[in-house]
């Protein structure tokens, strides 16, 4: 995605050509007093207790902010800027070894079962009006072949079975940002029911797909007004709706998580199937890899992952563009495909687990010139409570990533201040609309924002601004705080 404001490229172009070495970091020179008491003021806005750390630096490494730089801060979807540059720093590798979503027969005394191949492919759609990476397309491969199956199985042993990492809050497994990380996946493994009201005193109308069994407690009542809660216990297939939705008021669309995504894939499959005249005897079934201890090459630890050759595939989907992936996961902070990227580049060396992922991101940041003690990662979105960076870690990522040949390309997948993604309501009609592209981050009592701005002046700039240990209720503040102080930066310099 190209950004619309057309004197920030060439800026940025000239600022990548800039000689610096490519481990540049931070050099120790003083902030300039006056605008860091500005920006200390600007902070002092915000909720009283939260725990700030902010960097502003030039490309070739002049410190021009600096409040705690080296204190570790939960960095929410920060996370995902790390995620993304390793896998940019290998794109042609990934582009070239990926492999889509397959179907294959499978025969057993006598009897044939259907087994669908998750490869870590995030697009995969059984939406009617899906265009590329359909689903259909595989279930009329199967149908075309043969008339009647047994199982259909959801093979999703391409990555071992990690769906959550550690750190993952219990209670966000059940939503649509904590749905299970899967090989096969299908529909971002997301569970859409819609709520609308009935007459007023009776049950509200829930429509669904059959998947889960919904327990269905929520009554209308008169006016507008709409009260629902939707709990569903990690591992259940039960969700219980209770509260009140107004007779007036408009539906309402609810997305959840699904836990076991290789065997909604296979349910939906069957379907599909039974749709194309495909007769069904048997039982959806996953099929999973179990998790093995990590393989250490340098202490010869664990033991090393040895690839398992495929059975050759009836069908198989071409691989959409890893790039335009990378897109929506920086624009749209969309955590399970953030998930799929991590697993694929894990994937390269060996056996796709977040371990694996874990080595390649500390050679990867070895490179970028940051120690590992700047920052920690237990997966790739950002959903972990133990993911720690420092705002220097941030800083001197988003200085290196510049110095590469795909910086630009990198860039261009950050969210606009007030035009797009998850930047697309903040910094209206302030200095920094269009002129500050960077990775938001939203998680229980942390927010963060890094990335790149033009000054006043026309120079671009490096920050990172981590906020954390918010009172309750209080996020919006620190995150106000936050913009009203770089907006003062970027105005003074």
């Amino acid at each position: 995605m190209k950004t619309s404001i057309k004197h920030v490229a060439p800026a940025f172009a000239a600022l990548l050509l800039a000689p610096a070495p490519a481990h540049a970091q931070t050099a120790a020179s003083p902030p300039a007093a006056p605008l860091l008491t500005t920006v200390e003021q600007k902070l002092a806005e915000g909720p009283a207790g939260a725990r700030f750390g902010v960097l502003v630096t030039t490309l070739d490494g002049e410190i021009l902010v600096s409040i705690a730089p080296d204190q570790r801060f939960i960095p929410a979807s920060n996370t995902k800027m790390f995620t993304t540059a390793i896998a940019y720093a290998q794109l042609p590798l990934l582009q070239r070894t990926a492999k889509g979503t397959g179907v294959r027969l499978e025969e057993s005394g006598g009897v044939t079962d259907v087994v669908l191949h998750g490869r870590g492919d995030p697009r995969l759609s059984s939406a009617d009006d899906c265009v590329i990476d359909c689903l259909r397309t595989l279930a009329d491969a199967v149908a075309a072949k043969t008339r009647h199956v047994r199982h259909v199985i959801g093979d999703d042993s391409w990555f071992p079975d990690e769906r959550w990492s550690p750190g993952m809050s219990w209670n966000n497994i059940q939503s649509r940002y904590g749905t299970g990380t899967s090989a096969l996946t299908l529909d971002d493994n997301e569970l859409v029911i819609k709520l609308a009201p009935g007459a007023v005193g009776a049950g509200a109308n829930v429509e669904a797909s059959g998947y889960y069994e919904i327990e269905n407690r929520a009554t209308t009542v008169a006016g507008k007004a709409e009260d629902i809660a939707a709990v569903r216990a990690p591992g259940s297939r039960t969700f219980r709706l209770t509260g009140t939705i107004g007779a007036e008021a408009p539906p309402v669309t609810l997305r959840f998580g699904i836990d076991d995504p290789a065997h909604y894939a296979a349910w939906r499959f069957r379907d599909l199937l039974r749709a194309r005249g495909v007769r069904v005897d048997g039982d959806v079934v996953a099929r999973h890899q179990p998790l093995a201890p990590a393989y250490d090459a340098a202490d010869r630890k664990g033991p090393p992952a040895v690839a398992q050759a495929e059975p050759a595939m009836l069908a198989e989907l071409p691989v959409p563009p890893l790039a335009e992936n990378m897109v929506r996961i920086n624009k749209e902070s969309q955590n399970l495909h953030s998930e799929l990227m991590l697993r694929r580049v894990a994937r390269q060396s060996g056996s796709g687990s977040i371990a694996d992922g874990q080595a390649v991101m500390r050679q990867v940041m070895t490179q970028a010139g940051l120690p590992e003690t700047s920052y920690g990662f237990s997966d790739g979105s950002g959903m972990s409570t133990y993911n720690r960076i420092t705002p220097r870690a941030a800083v001197g990522l988003l200085t290196w990533i510049a110095r590469q040949p795909w910086g630009a390309a990198w860039r261009d997948t950050l969210p606009i201040a007030g035009r797009d993604g998850t930047l697309q309501s903040r910094f209206k009609g302030t200095f920094l609309e269009g002129r500050l592209f960077a990775k938001t981050g939203s998680l229980n009592a942390s927010r963060a924002l890094s990335g790149y701005f033009v000054t006043r002046s026309g120079r671009m700039l490096v920050f990172s601004a981590l906020a954390n240990d918010m009172p309750d209720g209080t996020d919006s503040q620190a995150t106000a705080a936050v913009d009203r102080a770089l907006v003062a930066v970027a105005e003074a310099l």
